[in-house]
């Protein structure tokens, strides 16, 4: 089944889509070019470059391909070969290789490629909650295999995302508070919120998308056996009782279980998961050692993955996207000071 995200038959991305090798088992386009965030005119998203993430099962045969028919999207990389390119794509960063700032059918265009298992590993696990952080939120899906790997790993991400947002809730709350919450979690730690995003991203995201936010999250709520959720009154209620939290503290990606670990128990004591969680579990600072074992996760591959961004899109790229976003971080404080 796929994932129940909004579906576009827009002739825009088909035709961008159509500029690229075909063999993807998993395309998408987010960000501000694709949702309205409030503050922004329809307009201003006109303006706004797209962004894309293109999963492919072979990213050597893929960056082979793509070199062929797009060999002017690459900085001085491409005179490495596809082969060193894939290599640079899957071992640095958060396995994902960008190119940005692409002239393509009138639009300015960025696009990231991952492998499929790269990307199954981590929707799965959190691996580096980079492509999995920007699946919590709305996105146009272009382009799904069948593949019944692909389809588990997409629900595993979302539920993961409402779990550890439980953790990090109060026992009651609205589902705006909910959606926050989860919309923040990929930003926790990231280093781009401190200097070159609009500091009210978050919110501003989960305004002008609620909608497609309860298509997300919708039916997961209505299953859920730790909360009580009231879609009509826009509330819920979340199972807090040290035994409502180990649940969910057990239910929580590998990667992130790992971090808590590492925070919580001290050096020498090598206590396995389940006991350090059933402390956390009881803690009144829980939430507060989610959000800093997720914080973890994103610093770390964020700014592994901005580095690598350096290479990948060269140095007169880097420096035109980064005053960009620096210009779209000012826009937003003066909105927000008028």
């Amino acid at each position: 089944m796929p994932l129940p995200v909004l579906q576009t038959t827009s002739v825009l991305y088909r035709r961008i889509l159509s500029h690229f090798p075909q063999d993807i088992s998993l395309a998408f386009a987010y960000g501000s070019g694709v949702f309205r965030q409030s503050g922004t005119t329809q307009g201003q998203m006109g303006n706004n470059m797209l962004d894309f993430v293109f999963a492919v099962d072979d990213p050597v045969t893929w960056h082979t391909m793509n070199l062929m028919q797009n060999r002017k999207h690459y900085s001085f990389l491409k005179y490495l070969g596809p082969r060193q390119i894939s290599n640079l794509q899957g071992n640095h960063g958060a396995g994902v290789y960008y190119n940005t700032l692409v002239p393509c059918d009138g639009r300015v265009i960025k696009y990231g490629v991952i492998s499929t298992d790269a990307l199954i590993e981590d929707l799965h696990h959190w691996k580096t909650l980079y492509v999995a952080g920007r699946l919590h939120k709305p996105v146009k899906i272009l382009v799904q295999d069948e593949s019944v790997r692909l389809c588990a790993a997409l629900g595993s991400n979302l539920k993961s995302a409402v779990t550890a947002a439980f953790l990090m809730l109060p026992e009651s709350c609205s589902i705006e508070d909910l959606f926050v919450q989860i919309a923040g979690l990929s930003y926790s730690g990231d280093f781009r919120m401190l200097i070159g995003e609009d500091k009210a991203k978050v919110l501003n995201i989960v305004k002008s998308n609620m909608p497609h936010f309860h298509n997300l999250y919708g039916s997961i709520l209505q299953e859920c056996s730790q909360v009580v959720y009231k879609p009509q009154q826009g509330k819920l209620e979340v199972d807090k009782s040290p035994e409502g939290q180990f649940t969910q503290l057990m239910g929580l990606p590998r990667n992130l279980q790992q971090e808590i670990t590492r925070l919580v128990d001290p050096p020498g004591k090598n206590r396995d998961v389940e006991e350090i969680l059933l402390q956390v579990a009881q803690d009144p600072d829980c939430g507060l050692v989610i959000q800093q074992g997720i914080s973890s996760i994103v610093k770390s591959s964020s700014l592994t993955q901005s580095a690598k961004g350096i290479m990948t899109a060269g140095m007169l790229k880097t420096v035109s996207y980064s005053f960009k976003k620096l210009m779209k971080m000012w826009k937003g404080s003066r909105r927000k000071s008028s």
